[in-house]
């Protein structure tokens, strides 16, 4: 049980400083909503800050309050991810990665709320001229920790089927 706990920790500090250290170098190197090519017409490294949540959703709702909402949503969000994680059981791998992945990128976007009231995002793909919303490795975390839980959704429970079924 304590292995558990261990590897939440040392691979979710891992993630977030990764994303923390990320997220200070754009913000040293790279002025606020400026783009700095990587490969022409694929990837730049884009400077911007997302007042909002995932792909700028409630971006231009204005409030005083909203990043305080934001903020006690992705505590109790948190908190519930450490509930969950707390009864997957041993076996359910694919769960678990998917809930450290997303516990990782919620603390790591919880962090620039608190520390900014926004989340800076930098990762800027385009893929034959469709132009994804920027990103970060937080982001990149949650939406990985979510395949990853939808995945053991589909094929977990074939899997636990068929082996059920043989004994």
């Amino acid at each position: 049980m304590r292995n558990k706990y261990f590897f939440l920790f040392i691979i979710s500090g891992t993630l977030i400083v990764m994303d923390q250290y990320t997220k200070f170098m754009v913000t040293i190197h790279i002025p606020l909503n400026y783009s700095f090519r990587v490969i022409e017409g694929v990837f730049n490294l884009t400077h911007i800050r997302n007042p909002g949540v995932a792909f700028g959703l409630f971006a231009n709702q204005q409030s005083e309050y909203k990043a305080l909402m934001f903020i006690a949503i992705s505590t109790i969000a948190i908190m519930a991810i450490l509930v969950i994680f707390h009864q997957t059981p041993e076996k359910k791998k694919l769960v678990r990665t998917g809930l450290i992945l997303i516990f990782s990128g919620a603390i790591g976007n919880l962090i620039d709320r608190t520390l900014h009231g926004e989340v800076i995002d930098f990762i800027d793909f385009i893929v034959r001229g469709y132009h994804f919303p920027a990103f970060n490795i937080a982001d990149s975390c949650i939406t990985i920790g979510v395949s990853l839980m939808v995945i053991d959704l589909f094929v977990g429970e074939s899997h636990q089927d068929s082996s059920a079924n043989a004994i």
